[in-house]
C-alpha cells in the first residue's frame, strides 16, 4: 500500500532532525512516535484540502521508515481512510507525523522526551 521510498516534507523533516540532536533518537523512530500519537490524538488527513509537498531529502525506504510497525501502519492508515485514493496514503502518513512530532520537537533531553510518552 504504501511506496518502497518515502520521504516527508523538509519542515518535517528538520524537527526530526533537531529532535535528534537534542534526544539521540533517529528520525525514523521519532516519526513513527510522531505517527501514533497523532493517531490517538485524534488528527485526520483531509486530501482535499492538502497542499502538502513532500520535498525532504531523507529518503528512507519503508521498512526503514516504518520497522515492525509497518502492517500496523498500513493497517491503521486503511482502517482510518477506507475511500483514500492510494496516491494518498503516503500523503496521509506524512501528515500524521507532521502532526505527531508538534508534541514531540519541543523536548531537549531524553529525559523529558521519555516522560512524555
Amino acid at each position: 500500500m504504501l511506496p518502497n521510498r518515502m520521504q516527508l516534507s523538509r519542515q518535517t523533516e528538520e524537527q526530526l532532525k533537531k529532535l535528534k540532536g537534542y534526544t539521540g533518537i533517529t528520525p525514523n523512530l521519532s516519526a513513527r512516535l510522531a505517527f501514533f500519537r497523532s493517531v490517538e490524538s485524534g488528527f485526520r488527513y483531509a486530501s482535499e484540502s492538502d497542499n502538502q509537498k513532500l520535498d525532504g531529502m531523507l529518503v528512507l525506504d519503508k521498512i526503514t521508515w516504518l520497522g515492525d510497525t509497518l502492517h500496523t501502519t498500513e493497517f491503521i492508515l486503511k482502517m482510518i481512510y477506507p475511500n483514500l485514493e492510494h496516491k494518498y496514503f503516503i500523503k496521509a502518513w506524512a501528515a500524521h507525523v507532521e502532526d505527531g512530532i508538534a508534541d514531540l520537537r519541543s523536548h531537549r533531553s531524553m529525559k523529558s522526551f521519555s516522560k512524555a510518552l
